[in-house]
C-alpha cells in the first residue's frame, strides 16, 4: 500500500512538472511577417505632408503590434530590451527588411509584446540565444582636459503621456526604449523627437553649410552618449559600432549641438536602406567607413569627436563589461505565415 501511494505520489508530482514545463510562451493571437517594400521617398514625403504615418518603425498598444521595415537586428532590440551593440551574429542581420502586424490576445497589456515578439522571432526565425557578459572594447565618453564646458537646460524633461492627444503634424512610434513623439517637416527637412525623460532632440538641413544641424535638449550624460551611439550606429552602415559608455559622472541635465558634415549625412541615408536617384556616394574611407565633416573641407560641419570636444569631453577607448546577447541559430526568412 504505502509503495503504490509512493508511486501515485511521485506519479503527480512528475505530472505537474512537465504541465509547468510544457506552459504555453506569451504569443500574439494572430501576426503576419512580409519583407518590407522598398522605401519610396517621394510616397513618403507626400504622406508626411498630408499629415500621414511614417511607414517605419514600432507601434504597439495592448490590441495591435506593428513593426514595419525593420531588420531582425532592430526587431530583437523590440524583443529582447537591448541595444545593437550588444546583439552579437551574423553580419546579414541588418540586410532584409520585415514588416510585421500582429493582435494581442484579450486582456494583454503593451509591456507583454515585447515577449511575444520573443516567441514570434523563435517560432519563425528559428531563433536561439542566449546571455552572457565580458569585458569588451567601449569608447569611453570622458571630461577633457579643460574640464566640461556644458550648457545647463533650464527645464526638466518629463514622460510623455500616452494618452495625450496628438499636435498638428505630430505623431507617435514607439522605440526599444520607450515612447516617443516626432514632428516631422518635409519643406525644409527639419524634425523634433521627444523622448520623454531622456529629452529631446531636433535636427534641421543646412543646405548653405552643407550640413545638419543637431539640438539635444534636457538629456542627461547617459542620454546623450546612448544618443550619440545611435548616430554613429546609422552612419556605420551596417560595420559594427563600439558603445559609448558615459564616464564623466555629470548628473543633471543639460543642452548640446552637433553640425555633422555632407558625408556623413548621405551614410546615414543610405545606411537607412534609402536609395535617392542622384544623390553623391557618401562615405568611402579606405576601411570601408564613412568620411568624417572633419577630414573632408568641403563637406559643411564637423565630426563627432570634434563636436564632443567642443563640450570639453571627449571620446576615447576604454573597456567595460557589457551584456550581451548571443544568437547560436536564425534564418534569414521566416516560414510562411
Amino acid at each position: 500500500m504505502q509503495t503504490t501511494f509512493r508511486n501515485f505520489t511521485l506519479g503527480l508530482v512528475l505530472t505537474a512538472v512537465a504541465a509547468f514545463g510544457q506552459a504555453k510562451k506569451p504569443a500574439f493571437e494572430v501576426a503576419t511577417i512580409r519583407p518590407s517594400a522598398p522605401l519610396d521617398v517621394q510616397k513618403m514625403a507626400a504622406v508626411m505632408q498630408s499629415g500621414g504615418k511614417l511607414p517605419i518603425g514600432a507601434t504597439i498598444t495592448a490590441k495591435r503590434a506593428e513593426y514595419l521595415y525593420l531588420d531582425l537586428r532592430s526587431l530583437m532590440m523590440y524583443a529582447y530590451g537591448v541595444k545593437p551593440y550588444q546583439i552579437t551574429g551574423p553580419d546579414w542581420l541588418a540586410t532584409n527588411k520585415f514588416d510585421i502586424v500582429a493582435t494581442l490576445p484579450e486582456g494583454s497589456t503593451k509591456e507583454d509584446a515585447a515577449k511575444m515578439l520573443q516567441t514570434l522571432l523563435e517560432d519563425r526565425f528559428k531563433l536561439t540565444v542566449h546571455r552572457t557578459s565580458a569585458e569588451h572594447p567601449v569608447t569611453g565618453l570622458v571630461v577633457g582636459k579643460g574640464g566640461p564646458k556644458l550648457k545647463t537646460s533650464a527645464g526638466t524633461p518629463v514622460a510623455i503621456d500616452e494618452s495625450a492627444p496628438l499636435g498638428p503634424g505630430e505623431q507617435k512610434m514607439d522605440s526599444p526604449d520607450g515612447p516617443m513623439r516626432m514632428k516631422m517637416d518635409m519643406t525644409n527637412g527639419s524634425a523634433v523627437i521627444d523622448m520623454g525623460v531622456k529629452g529631446k532632440m531636433s535636427y534641421k538641413m543646412n543646405p548653405a553649410t552643407q550640413s545638419l544641424h543637431m539640438d539635444f535638449s534636457m538629456v542627461t550624460m547617459d542620454g546623450f552618449a546612448d544618443m550619440v551611439t545611435q548616430i554613429m550606429t546609422s552612419m556605420a552602415q551596417g560595420q559594427p559600432v563600439r558603445q559609448i559608455v558615459n564616464m564623466t559622472d555629470i548628473k543633471g541635465n543639460y543642452d548640446a549641438s552637433l553640425e555633422i558634415g555632407l558625408q556623413e549625412i548621405i551614410a546615414m541615408i543610405k545606411s537607412s536602406g534609402m536609395d535617392i536617384p542622384g544623390l553623391p556616394s557618401g562615405g568611402g574611407g579606405a576601411n570601408g567607413g564613412t568620411v568624417s565633416a572633419a577630414s573632408d573641407p568641403g563637406a559643411g560641419g564637423t565630426s563627432l569627436t570634434d563636436a564632443a570636444s567642443s563640450m570639453g569631453l571627449k571620446l576615447e577607448a576604454r573597456k567595460a563589461m557589457v551584456d550581451q546577447l548571443i544568437i547560436d541559430h536564425v534564418e534569414k526568412m521566416p516560414t510562411d505565415n
